[in-house]
């Protein structure tokens, strides 16, 4: 079964070019799809072989923030996995914006060859080499989760200070945040700038400002995490002016023919909190300012959150954004089975399927659900000829 790209107008937009998309289930609400699971789907100039994305995830396994072989394998067996878009996880851009001593860094020169290579391999795989750009602001500071994830509360413990927009820490009993002042904010700024710029020379195709779980961007745009009362808090313009600036800057830095992605939570499931009205609102913006597509997650922002957690559960999210905002969308959340991969993509839903703990279970998980609609999978050369002879 052939599937063709969708193709891009000249203003980088996104046409719905008809798509072999028929290995929907017959009873869906859309008897002939435009688009399906392994539809081709390009942005600006950047293809994607299908629909499928490995979501960032973080490994808390470099050291001052380098790249190494275990990234490169971790990355590059699930681009060899068959997935279209590989992205690269949290990756702080400043030291002080990590979560944990472990995380991926790119505050530094000395960043940029370790990934480079993981790039280039992710490439010569067939899919686009993506990195999300992070800073934890409050939930900085802390150990791996296989350590507890505790905050790290001082320099003799492995800590530092961390930075948010309001004193109040994460947890109640850790110590209190360094609220930013004007200048913190201008060079939290022009950290994102420079990250990026090292982020494209390393040669990665597609940006995403991670704007969610609870992390810096996203405590700004929270009422329950942003207390301040000068240009930057009180009111949702307030409050979306420093992630809606970072990504005016990092448009304005990356290629007209790349992508930008930028990742929210749709809601805090907290009462007074963040939520989906807002979200839809900050989306138009975003599409406003240039951002291509809203990889659509939730939660993260308080620890107490009541979230009821699902198959699927974060779906109607991205719905309701494409839809309020007239702009693609990313799907995430225990998305687990090809077919209801295939679903959210026929049904409208979102245009992109980020998997996350599925395809650390399985990178190939991408081939197999190739072969359960009788796609041809796309075995990497090395593999594939092994497989065909075996048929035949």
């Amino acid at each position: 079964m052939a599937h063709e790209p969708t193709q891009t107008h000249d203003d980088g937009g996104v046409s719905n070019a008809k798509a072999h998309g028929g290995i929907a289930d017959s009873d869906h609400d859309r008897e002939f799809p435009e688009d399906d699971l392994f539809s081709g789907l390009t942005v600006r100039d950047v293809s994607f072989r299908n629909r499928i994305v490995m979501s960032p995830m973080c490994q808390y396994s470099s050291e001052e923030g380098l790249a190494n072989d275990w990234h490169l394998v971790h990355l590059g067996s699930r681009a060899a996995g068959g997935v279209a878009l590989v992205m690269v996880e949290a990756t702080a851009v400043t030291r002080d914006g990590r979560i944990s001593p472990g995380d991926m860094g790119i505050w530094g020169e000395q960043h940029v060859e370790p990934l480079a290579r993981i790039a280039r391999f992710v490439e010569t795989q067939g899919a686009v080499a993506g990195i999300q750009l992070a800073h934890a602001g409050r939930k900085a500071s802390c150990e791996p989760p296989w350590k507890g994830g505790h905050r790290l509360r001082t320099p003799e413990s492995g800590g530092w200070t961390v930075v948010a927009p309001s004193a109040e820490p994460f947890n109640e009993d850790d110590p209190l945040s360094e609220p930013l002042d004007e200048a913190g904010i201008d060079g939290i700024t022009d950290a994102f700038e420079a990250a990026a710029r090292r982020a494209l020379a390393a040669g990665f195709r597609v940006i995403e400002l991670h704007s969610a779980h609870g992390y810096l961007l996203h405590q700004f745009l929270s009422p329950l995490s942003n207390h301040r009362t000068d240009q930057y808090g009180g009111s949702l313009e307030n409050r979306m002016r420093l992630p809606l600036r970072i990504a005016r800057r990092l448009r304005d830095l990356v290629p007209a023919g790349l992508p930008l992605f930028v990742r929210i939570s749709a809601t805090d499931w907290a009462d007074g909190g963040w939520d989906i009205n807002q979200s839809v609102v900050f989306a138009r913006h975003l599409k406003e300012v240039g951002v291509d597509l809203i990889d659509v997650s939730s939660g993260g922002l308080v620890p107490k959150a009541h979230i009821p957690v699902g198959k699927g559960f974060q779906v109607t999210f991205a719905r309701k954004i494409r839809d309020g905002a007239g702009i693609m969308t990313g799907a995430v959340g225990l998305i687990t089975e090809p077919r209801h991969a295939n679903e959210i993509v026929t049904g409208g839903d979102a245009d992109l399927i980020f998997v996350g703990r599925e395809l650390l279970r399985d990178p190939y998980w991408a081939l197999k659900a190739q072969h359960e609609f009788d796609v041809e999978p796309a075995w990497p050369l090395a593999y594939g000829h092994a497989f065909k002879r075996r048929t035949k």
